[in-house]
């Protein structure tokens, strides 16, 4: 078969645009794949901010991040795994350059299908604009057989705002 010139594909050349597979950014080799294996439950997304860009590999300041459509509320992320996991580490950022608040995020663990959690970490950051406005939070476990992964985000301890994270990664 001859290729024409209107042809999508005129040869088995396999080819895809840069970035149409997502980040660029290298995964490290024990780091969890989060989605593809779990499912990602939330309590609210700012449709600019989407769950999505927690996890789209960007980090560090001024990258996308999620955020919830609901100032003043605490909110929910649970990431529920098809399969329980092994979890040696945590690593999540925050980020916050507009508004001087107290952000609380709490972090807990389900080895029961979601029955019972374990809080594994309460961590308090306070943003000012004229000061500090991104943290970096990086936790070694020693976690086996986790089927749930909850964060509560408080996003006003002290000061007024909306719950944000900037990116979560796992690694087993």
């Amino acid at each position: 078969m001859q290729a024409t010139m209107s042809d999508p594909n005129p040869s088995n050349f396999r080819k895809r645009q840069l970035g149409s597979d997502g980040p660029m950014r290298d995964r490290a080799a024990d780091e969890v794949d989060i989605p593809s294996c779990a499912t990602i439950a939330y309590s609210s997304e700012d449709r600019a901010h989407p769950i999505e860009h927690l996890l789209d590999g960007q980090s560090g300041p001024g990258a996308t991040r999620w955020t919830s459509a609901r100032p003043d509320v605490t909110e929910q992320i649970l990431v529920e795994f098809d399969q329980p996991q092994t979890i040696s580490r945590l690593v999540y950022e925050v980020e916050e350059a507009i508004r001087e608040r107290t952000q609380e995020v709490r972090v807990e663990v389900s080895e029961d299908g979601g029955r019972t959690y374990r809080q594994l970490l309460v961590q308090e950051y306070t943003f000012s604009p004229r000061g500090a406005t991104y943290q970096r939070e990086q936790q070694r476990l020693n976690l086996h057989q986790v089927s749930h992964l909850r964060l509560t985000i408080v996003p006003n301890k002290n000061g007024s705002g909306t719950a944000t994270l900037t990116s979560l990664r796992l690694f087993a």
